[in-house]
């Protein structure tokens, strides 16, 4: 190869191969776990919750510095807002890390799709963070609270929703891809997770709120919030938020307790639960059809009762059946017939049955969706009574 081919391909790769342009060096950015948004009389409020590197890191010293801090700008818009912040902050937020999103409530009352557009269409934000809701409280103030354990409070706030999911059901994680596509379903209606402060506020942004043994100030997740197309409408509280769980097929653990016959009560683990909703047309008349199945263990007996026979089992059985069916059935009835929204999709299983006549009723289905007769069906199978069979309470009577 000629020394002017040699020149000329190197000319080209110095073009080529220029290196990251856009390249940010991480000192160079102010990292941020959580985001809330506000709004303010007319503007919007944005409140972004940024890592202290220096903190969060296990091998440097304490120096009583919070792990993280939160700022704060207002804004016509979100993106207004977060550009404005750059005038308090010493870095550019970097949004690439973002773990949840706390939208206030009263924005929430006014709608969710204005400060969703700049989320949803901004190439640096993800779409698998959560979102949350924040109950009685502004979003700014319980990205303000310091928390124990998780050095992060955007931590806690992800790690509690999930850790509840799974163990109690009382949360729902809903990501941004999820709740965009529920928003964007004209017929079915969102759910998130609702989050409050329990305690005073001005302890919860003190370093000492997470330096006593009891902690102060709390947050705490109040059960799921429910709109109407975007607009906040409405919170279930904890025990509705568990049986719509048990509906909307998302309990994967909870307890339930049951009277014994004899006075005293039972406690059992559901351990799994699957919910079906299938539509129907009879006459040309919508049906709904909800079943599901459930498998629990014996998890706490304070009575005398016998569990070594095969009858007592059965009834275990059949009690907890009922006590789900009769709950499920309350809670559907609050949404259904106070609300009137759809959260759990009866339009779509509808119109996976029948398209045809589903195109014929979709017009007028947020007038007759509240009239759809539903039937729920609870099978409950138990598998394990635990490392002891009867109780002491049984022996001591035996």
């Amino acid at each position: 190869m000629s020394n002017r081919k040699m020149i000329l391909l190197f000319l080209i790769l110095t073009l080529i191969l220029s290196g990251c342009w856009s390249k940010r060096e991480l000192n160079e950015l102010a990292i941020v776990v959580a985001l809330g948004i506000d709004k303010v009389d007319e503007d919007f409020e944005v409140s972004i919750q940024v890592v202290d590197p220096s903190q969060i890191s296990s091998k440097q010293p304490s120096s009583g510095r919070a792990p993280v801090v939160t700022y704060h700008a207002k804004g016509k818009s979100v993106f207004e807002a977060i550009r404005r912040m750059t005038t308090i902050t010493p870095r550019k937020p970097y949004f690439a890390h973002l773990q949840i999103v706390v939208i206030g409530e009263e924005l929430a009352e006014e709608g969710l799709n204005e400060p969703l557009d700049f989320i949803a269409r901004d190439h640096e934000f993800r779409n698998d963070f959560d979102l949350v809701v924040s109950h009685k409280t502004a979003a700014k103030e319980v990205l303000n609270v310091l928390t124990p354990i998780e050095k992060m409070p955007a931590n806690k706030l992800l790690n509690s929703i999930k850790v509840s999911e799974k163990s109690w059901g009382s949360t729902l994680s809903v990501s941004t891809a999820e709740l965009l596509n529920t928003l964007s379903n004209k017929e079915k209606s969102a759910a998130l997770s609702a989050v409050e402060i329990h305690g005073d506020l001005q302890l919860g942004i003190d370093q000492t709120n997470v330096e006593r043994i009891k902690t102060p100030v709390v947050l705490k997740y109040a059960g799921i919030a429910i709109f109407k197309e975007d607009k906040l409408v409405g919170l279930l509280s904890e025990d509705d938020s568990i049986y719509f769980n048990y509906l909307n097929n998302k309990i994967k653990s909870t307890i339930e307790v049951l009277a014994c016959p004899k006075g005293g009560e039972l406690s059992t683990e559901i351990t799994s639960s699957s919910s079906k909703i299938k539509g129907t047309f009879k006459n040309g008349t919508p049906q709904i059809t909800i079943k599901i199945e459930v498998t629990q263990n014996i998890g706490e007996v304070n009575c005398a009762i016998n569990l070594t026979q095969n009858n007592t089992i059965q009834q275990i059985d059949k009690k907890t059946a009922k006590k789900i069916k009769e709950h499920t059935e309350k809670t559907l009835a609050i949404i259904q017939k106070d609300y009137k929204l759809d959260l759990l999709g009866f339009s779509e299983a509808l119109h996976r049955s029948d398209p045809q006549k589903w195109e014929k009723i979709h017009k007028e289905w947020s007038t007759i969706y509240p009239t759809v007769p539903v039937t729920i069906d609870v099978q409950v199978t138990t598998q394990g009574l635990g490392t002891i069979q009867n109780s002491l309470l049984y022996n001591s009577k035996e």
